[in-house]
């Protein structure tokens, strides 16, 4: 890359040394880049940007324009990171999978919003690290170091590189159908595998060492840190037990308030048109480690609790509107069963080098063909479908994409509610159980806010399920006594709930009755355990549910 030379910046350094020339230039990945020369290891533009330089080599800093964050700029070593194909295939990875066949603007895709996380993490350890340089209770030199502040920003950047085609579609919904009987498999595990092949692919191993990150040895190694980070582990391998808190930044498991949900929340409401009303902002300047029980962990001020509760319900409408749409689930479940096609197709594989391929379903074992398995690969079914001669579950996985395409999707049958919503921990309040604050009187002790101080606005109850049935068969005049079958089943009395097995077997489950006589409402199994419905066209609508002919017409989620 030959830089474009510009006027020299008259700024002196810290201790009134030389004047630094700033250069600037446009990257590969058409991002602004800039560096400063200097005679010092370290200078400082008006912004205070940060530039390294080892060994009279100088590292430049990148500078991405992001359309969420602004102007967000990562050290060297994470932009070598994000020049390697293991990274740039989340160019090719919709962030919200079928959700850009719902809405014409979620176009967004992996890569940007893992650029975003890097950057968060990078702004939330740093700001936590300024304020604890404040407190003189507090460990605070070594408390959070350099090395700390880099592995946080290489774990937010690369705790999405396992997602495959369609991000969640694929491993949320085709792999435990195309891999019934194998190990418990999720995209963090992929990720973990993905970001050791990307070290080794790239041989980045002596670059992180040249810039002082441990990835050898047992005591404290930085790469199991990193990698912990991503899985969301408390095991504190990577780090004692003294900087557990640093685990909370990028995949939080003890309340799901992490970096991850900061980026996402916000980017997809940007994408999507729905308004974000959390601001992760307010949230990192309020943010800092305080002590509870002898164990640190990242709270906020007790102010901020409203905020908090803002975030969860941010979750709960994208949720509602665009992540479980029923329009964009159809999508996914007709691009899962094109996948689960081509995966049956013997002469349908993955090619990674010369001689060697795998199936859709084996990719996740094998880093080098997973690498090239993404969103492509629908593309790639449609071209090899269609050219097939004879006819083979390529052509039939060619023939479900073509119907997306055509928007011939699956008709929703019905829905029924079986349990409550969901704010991230199942029917409890995260905030409440999970969540830990300070006040301003005691800045160091963290605390849990008190039943009476939480609003009687609030929900009672936090999880919320839904099963949806969908209809797969195009032009079928038997979708609408599929509806009405729904529909009569729906309306039993209400200490009954219906389940829909992959048999279509109709199944009551006793919920918990409410009144003084609920002890007594015991259901039987079949049609006769509904009250005043066991007639003969009750009868005759079990007989329609159980017959043969519905047999791979449905899909239930």
């Amino acid at each position: 890359i030959q830089p474009r030379q510009t006027a020299a910046v008259p700024f002196p350094s810290l201790h009134g040394r030389a004047s630094h020339r700033q250069q600037q230039g446009v990257g590969r990945s058409g991002v602004l880049f800039s560096f400063f020369t200097s005679d010092t290891n370290v200078a400082f533009t008006r912004t205070r940007r940060l530039v390294y330089q080892k060994n009279s080599f100088l590292f430049f800093t990148q500078v991405f324009n992001d359309p969420i964050h602004g102007h967000i700029e990562l050290p060297p070593l994470l932009v070598k990171i994000i020049d390697t194909p293991q990274f740039q295939r989340l160019r090719k990875i919709k962030q919200l999978g079928g959700g850009y066949y719902v809405f014409p603007g979620a176009s967004h895709n992996r890569f940007e919003h893992s650029v975003g996380v890097g950057h968060l993490a990078g702004e939330l350890v740093k700001a936590l690290r300024a304020k604890q340089l404040e407190e003189p209770s507090l460990n605070s030199e070594s408390l959070i170091n350099d090395r700390d502040v880099l592995c946080v920003q290489i774990a937010g950047l690369c705790h999405d590189l396992g997602h495959g085609p369609f991000s969640h579609v694929f491993d949320g919904m085709f792999n435990p159908q195309a891999d019934p009987n194998g190990e418990k498999w999720e995209h963090e595990d992929a990720s973990i595998l993905m970001f050791d092949h990307l070290v080794d692919d790239n041989k980045l191993t002596p670059v992180m060492n040249e810039y002082g990150l441990i990835t050898e040895g047992d005591n404290e190694n930085d790469l199991v840190f990193i990698k912990e980070m991503i899985k969301g582990s408390q095991l504190y391998k990577g780090r004692n037990n003294e900087k557990s808190f640093l685990y909370e930044i990028v995949a939080n498991k003890q309340n799901g308030i992490d970096v991850d949900k900061f980026d996402y929340f916000a980017r997809d409401c940007h994408h999507l048109g729905i308004q974000n009303n959390f601001d992760h902002r307010r949230f990192i300047v309020f943010a800092r480690v305080c002590n509870v029980d002898g164990q640190l962990h990242i709270c906020s001020r007790d102010k901020e609790m409203a905020n908090l509760y803002d975030m969860f319900h941010t979750r709960n409408s994208l949720h509602r509107r665009a992540y479980q749409h029923r329009v964009k689930m159809a999508v996914e479940i007709m691009i899962k069963d094109a996948l689960l096609k081509a995966d049956q197709d013997q002469h349908f594989q993955i090619k990674w080098a010369k001689g060697k391929a795998c199936r859709l379903s084996k990719a996740k074992k094998h880093m080098e063909a997973y690498t090239n398995l993404t969103d492509e690969v629908i593309e790639q079914i449609l071209h090899y479908g269609a050219c097939s001669s004879t006819p083979s579950s390529l052509e039939e996985a060619a023939q479900i994409i073509q119907r997306i395409m055509c928007r011939d999707l699956y008709q929703l049958v019905g829905e029924i509610k079986v349990a409550k919503f969901d704010y991230g921990k199942n029917n409890e309040d995260p905030i409440r159980n999970y969540t830990y604050f300070y006040s301003k009187f005691n800045p160091t002790i963290g605390f849990k806010i008190k039943p009476e101080e939480v609003s009687n606005l609030l929900p009672e109850c936090f999880s919320e399920k839904h099963i949806r049935v969908y209809w797969k068969r195009r032009n079928d005049k038997r979708l609408e006594d599929a509806k009405k079958c729904f529909e009569l089943l729906y309306i039993t009395p209400p200490f009954l709930r219906v389940y829909v097995t992959e048999s279509l077997y109709v199944k009551p489950i006793q919920m918990a009755a409410r009144g003084p006589n609920a002890a007594q409402k015991q259901p039987a199994s079949g049609p006769a355990c509904c009250p005043g419905r066991n007639t003969e066209k009750t009868q005759k609508i079990y007989s329609l549910i159980n017959l043969k002919i519905f047999k791979n017409s449905y899909s239930v989620v």
